[in-house]
């Protein structure tokens, strides 16, 4: 693509014999030849996530801490419970739509890394490197961050029932939290979907708690909390704005299947299904979830309340509370993971196109998962944890991750253009990309208009800078002289390799 972001082979090596080198240390070939049993086979992604694990995929990070955060929120953004029900039932179309848009995009180019490939498809290198920039430094670790700490507050809550909660407890467990994600995800792919299988089916267990919870509730009578369910809803359009974004991050994870594309069995088939299966489950629990919480609490004590489901759990399960707060626990571990094992695959995608360190498109010989990226999104998210608030997070997140959702639909559009005959597998009616497209564009310029705040400066003052990043290192090909010696050092520390490279031709350093 003409970009070189320190996009080369290790310096000072060469191709060395197994005898060049000493002692016992074993070679970086020895190793990789004991992964694979024909000696010019090469490194690369496995497809390994089946329709189940993409469902689980899907639904296990978009359940995750948004449901039991959020409704607080989004109710007081919107002043009312049958405003605030009609915008958790539109985020699901809207995620759904995106979602159906994504799958058109993923099945005509099948390769990792989402936004990234289509961007770069669509309208170049340029477009492409500005969104590995912002999603890798910002919007993928924002997010893990979010999550971690939700986890983090609903893990103390659990263990110190009513005693104060410490701000830095939340973040030395939301820290150790990420380590362990990052432990899962560099293991194998196996663990990783694995874990993200198990917990899912944990955090359904809870919210077929809350639901059960609120369907007894209402065959009881409990519904005066409904009663004049539009009363004192805003009319601001910034409110309305805003209070999508607490709904559609409740919802964000519905394209993360995209990221993961080249480890998909059958994508064309597999994608789709998986959208048709998960999001509209989520939607349906969502909307039965906040109807419940209403059936024990009124909307002023959802307001009040730190953590909805643990206010729910208390007033329902009474001496069995602490099982919400378990089954909560679990289910934000578990979206958590499979936001951690797409942001890995997202800086795979990038670092192989030379728009990041080319070390970050490298994978592990043995468990072949792309353990760089993995290792260089913890650390930011970590850094995240450290200076951040979740809602302050949520905001900065939403309103960035809006604008390249809202480019994604226009490289669907320019591509029906510039690539009438291409192969698409699964193709979506045109309005479906260009409502989501409109949706994009309101939700990024009506809270700049109506209460602008000080995160959305920064994202444009992080754009700059990405502009600045790009015009020497990616456009002019510049690669600073600490760049080799350093990937050289990554290789033999981490022990990976890129995924190009056949197996015997690879480079030993020495």
């Amino acid at each position: 693509m003409g970009s070189n972001f320190g996009y080369h082979r290790p310096a000072g090596c060469h191709n060395a014999s197994r005898n060049d080198l000493s002692g016992n240390r074993d070679s970086v070939r020895d190793r990789m030849e004991r992964v694979c049993s024909v000696k010019n086979d090469s490194i690369h992604l496995k497809r390994r996530v089946g329709l189940y694990s993409g469902v689980a995929l899907i639904v296990g990070t978009m359940i995750g801490s948004g449901i039991f955060v959020s409704p607080s929120g989004l109710l007081v953004r919107t002043g009312s419970i049958g405003l605030s029900l009609i915008i958790w039932f539109l985020c699901g179309v809207i995620s759904l739509l995106g979602a159906l848009a994504y799958a058109e995009l993923g099945t005509m180019n099948p390769s990792s890394g989402a936004e990234y490939v289509y961007f770069m498809d669509a309208f170049g290198s340029f477009s492409a490197y500005m969104f590995s920039w912002t999603s890798a430094l910002i919007l993928k670790p924002s997010q893990i961050a979010i999550i971690c700490l939700s986890f983090a507050e609903y893990v103390v809550e659990y263990f110190t029932t009513g005693c104060e909660i410490s701000e830095n407890s939340v973040k030395m467990i939301s820290v150790i939290t990420i380590l362990a994600l990052l432990y899962i995800n560099c293991y194998s792919v196996q663990l990783a979907t694995s874990v993200q299988n198990v917990f899912t089916a944990g955090k359904l267990i809870a919210i077929a708690l809350i639901i059960c919870g609120g369907t007894y509730g209402l065959l009881l009578g409990k519904t005066k909390n409904l009663n004049n369910m539009f009363r004192h809803s805003t009319t601001s359009y910034g409110d309305i704005a805003t209070a999508f974004y607490s709904g559609l991050w409740a919802y964000d994870g519905w394209n993360n299947l995209n990221y993961a594309t080249e480890e998909i069995k059958n994508p064309s088939v597999n994608i789709p299904r998986a959208i048709f299966i998960s999001i509209p489950l989520v939607t349906s629990c969502y909307v039965l979830i906040n109807i419940s919480y209403l059936t024990v609490m009124t909307p002023d004590e959802m307001i009040a309340s730190e953590a909805v489901a643990v206010t729910f759990g208390k007033r329902v399960l009474g001496m069995m509370a602490w099982l919400m707060s378990l089954t909560v626990v679990i289910s934000t571990f578990g979206s958590a993971n499979g936001t951690v094992f797409a942001a890995g695959r997202l800086l795979f995608a990038a670092g192989r196109e030379g728009h990041m360190l080319e070390v970050l498109s490298h994978v592990h010989i043995r468990s072949l998962t792309p353990t760089p990226g993995l290792i260089f999104t913890a650390i930011i998210a970590i850094l995240m944890v450290l200076s951040g608030s979740i809602y302050s997070l949520i905001d900065f997140f939403s309103f960035t991750a809006w604008i390249f959702y809202g480019g994604a639909m226009i490289a669907l559009l320019v591509m029906r253009y510039t690539k009438p005959n291409a192969r698409r597998p699964y193709k979506v009616p045109l309005v479906i990309p260009i409502l989501v497209l409109i949706v994009s564009m309101y939700l990024t310029i009506a809270p700049i208009i109506d209460k602008p705040q000080i995160e959305y400066l920064y994202t444009m003052i992080f754009l700059l800078i990405g502009v600045v990043f790009y015009i020497p290192f990616v456009k002019h090909q510049y690669t600073p002289a600490f760049i080799k010696p350093m990937t050289t050092y990554l290789q033999i520390l981490l022990e990976v390799t890129p995924t190009t490279i056949p197996i015997h031709e690879i480079e030993i350093p020495i």
